[in-house]
């Protein structure tokens, strides 16, 4: 089996596998590229040691100078080569991984320059230090040449790194030329992230030179060019705490969608993350306290809710971290729970202390939230006589006992993931509450998944559909009680942690088990949930096709941004997610109840008949005896209810 084993050296790894690096081989992923350069010249000036950046765009290529100290050309002793060529083609290499205080850099990764090299056809470097003036060129990610030093050119008085790659149409088979709009647009912002820095963009036609001096209220102001604004200056608040430095500014409009735009060391973390929801529940609480203290017996219904609080506000948030954590390499999202109180309790106190004095503003904040929940509850009532008169779809529920009873009978040898360890441990890693906590396993099967939390709670209680599911469980959970879990049986606010594990996917209307565990779940409450996923588009409807085949019941096969939304739209937040591949014996798998011996043959046929595009994406092995093979992967979700 040792010849089935290939190692890829690094620079080849990224090449096989963009995506794992940049997110994408879209043009999105060419703007990453360039944006991992332009944001180590950044960090250059957040060192100190730059102040001017300029970025030249051509037809198919690109290059980002600064006047920093320039890539050190000395020899690496370890390995025998100049630190640029290091940097260049070794992954998690550089000097951003030592940080000092205050050095928010954005760089943290290490893998930026080498992942450029290696997805570009030629990149060239140019530096310029104290001891003159060197030369290299790369050929997709490996040197063709030795450094270069100019013999007859000093330029110790004008020190800098300039590196222009052209990116590989081999990997990027979308790419004709750089979209100059969105660079312009997205050179701009950092320009108000970074007032210190002067950037210079050209063109072959145009030039521009961004210089600001008004920081992030300049992205707010171009935000609301064409929106009305409710107050006519800005809320500006911040706040700075050893390791952290929090920005924000913002303004309600007469909108009634929400835009937030964040940033973290002067990345867009697009997808938000805890920096964002931190600012949202501090908002809300600030906003709650005030109604409470100054329009006692005025506020109808329940407490004030987030996204009432947010209703038509447009926020840029700008985070600096001493030790980001993000989601991806592509830094989408931040995921540092630690500074979540101490943004909420910061934002929380300002919002008082701002109205109290302010009360003008703050009445017109009331009259506003009044007006949008009394629409809120008239457009609730509309919706609900739509119900009333046209109904809903409802699941059979004799067909899911029917199947899943004769299932019950060879549940654990039906697929190696029901008792795969690694992949329980996943789940019961998510846990971060305490061991008073009271947890519910719905759909519970055999008990496994809630099982594997039973040390760390206090309780656990299982609920599934049939009496035969429900008389497995209960060698592994404490109760457990037969229900649906579309009208879970249980009071709400019940529950500390609820865990499920693929069964979502089964299910018409997802989102209404969804909404039910949040009911049952108390706030601040944890819901741990696993699923497979297709690992991109590409393998999706493929992977669809042989999971309705074994399982006629399915009904969604989720992409990671579906589950995402459908958690997040049912109110969750501060999502995290892990990721666990496991092999699936395919034979053993299909050789089940639901699954007829026509739909095994065509399962076989479907896995022996792939694309190239689908063995790409999605690894599977055939062995010589016949047996299928396939890499599943599992993403364990866990999110949070939020605190009234």
């Amino acid at each position: 089996m040792n010849d089935e084993i290939i190692v890829l050296s690094e620079i080849e790894a990224v090449r096989t596998n963009p995506s794992m690096y940049i997110g994408s081989v879209s043009n999105d992923g060419v703007n990453h590229l360039l944006f991992e350069l332009v944001h180590n010249a950044i960090d250059e000036a957040i060192l100190g040691t730059a102040s001017e950046i300029e970025v030249n765009v051509g037809s198919d290529f690109c290059s980002v100078e600064d006047n920093g100290r320039g890539i050190s050309t000395e020899i690496n002793r370890e390995f025998n080569i100049s630190n640029v060529q290091l940097v260049l083609t070794k992954l998690h290499s550089g000097s951003k991984f030592k940080k000092t205080s205050n050095h928010f850099t954005a760089g943290l990764h290490g893998v930026g320059l080498s992942c450029v090299n290696a997805l570009s056809t030629e990149l060239k470097i140019e530096i310029k230090n104290a001891t003159g003036l060197f030369f290299q060129t790369y050929k997709e990610g490996s040197a063709i040449e030795k450094l270069v030093q100019s013999a007859d050119e000093k330029s110790n008085k004008n020190p800098g790194t300039k590196i222009t790659f052209y990116p590989d149409k081999k990997i990027f088979k979308e790419f004709n030329s750089f979209d100059f709009n969105y660079i312009h647009a997205s050179i701009e912002e950092l320009a108000f992230l970074n007032p210190q820095i002067t950037f210079r963009l050209n063109s072959q036609a145009e030039r521009f030179v961004f210089d600001s001096t008004n920081g992030i209220a300049g992205i707010l102001d171009k935000a609301l060019a064409h929106t009305q604004k409710l107050f006519n200056e800005h809320l500006q608040f911040k706040f700075q705490r050893d390791d952290l430095s929090f920005d924000c500014v913002f303004n309600w409009t007469t909108e009634n969608n929400t835009l937030i735009k964040s940033y973290v060391n002067g990345v867009s973390t697009f997808l938000g993350g805890t920096h964002v929801n931190a600012y949202r529940s501090g908002l809300r609480r600030g906003l709650k306290s005030l109604i409470s203290e100054y329009f006692p017996g005025q506020w109808d219904g329940l407490a004030l809710e987030i996204d009432e609080a947010l209703d038509g506000v447009f926020a840029i948030i700008n985070c600096k971290l001493l030790h980001p954590n993000f989601e991806g390499q592509t830094k989408s999202r931040l995921t540092n729970f630690e500074i979540v109180d101490l943004i909420e309790n910061e934002i929380s106190g300002q919002v008082i202390g701002f109205f109290k004095q302010n009360s003008k503003n703050l009445l017109m904040i009331f009259e506003r939230l009044q007006g949008l929940r009394k629409s809120r509850s008239n457009a609730k009532r509309v919706a609900e006589r739509i119900f009333l008169q046209y109904g809903t779809k409802k699941i059979n529920e004799e067909v899911y006992k029917k199947q899943f009873g004769e299932r019950s009978k060879t549940w654990h040898s039906s697929a190696v993931w029901i008792t795969d360890q690694e992949l329980l441990k996943a789940h019961a890693d998510h846990f971060t509450l305490n061991e008073d906590a009271i947890a519910l396993d719905v759909c519970c099967g055999s008990g496994v998944v809630g099982a594997s939390f039973k040390h760390k709670v206090k309780k656990i209680i299982g609920l599934d559909l049939t009496p035969e599911m429900v008389n497995l469980s209960k060698t592994r959970l404490d109760e457990v009680h037969q229900g649906n879990v579309y009208n879970i049986p249980f009071a709400e606010k019940s529950f500390d942690l609820v865990c499920t594990r693929e069964v979502l996917h089964l299910l018409p209307y997802p989102e209404n088990p969804v909404s039910e565990i949040f009911r049952v779940l108390k706030p601040g409450g944890q819901f741990v949930v696993g699923q497979i996923l297709p690992f991109s588009e590409v393998d999706s409807a493929w992977m669809y096709r042989i999971f309705k085949k074994k399982q006629p019941l399915i009904f969604n096969m989720f992409q990671e941004e579906d589950f995402r939304n459908l958690l997040l739209g049912a109110g969750f937040v501060d999502l995290v997610m892990t990721e666990i591949n496991v092999w699936e014996n395919i034979d053993v798998w299909i050789n089940s109840y639901e699954t007829t011996a026509l739909h095994q043959h065509e399962i076989r046929e479907i896995y022996q008949n792939a694309s190239n595009e689908i063995r790409k994406v999605h690894p599977f092995k055939i062995l010589p005896n016949g047996e299928i093979h396939d890499l599943w992967r599992w993403c364990i979700f866990s999110v949070r209810k939020p605190l009234e």
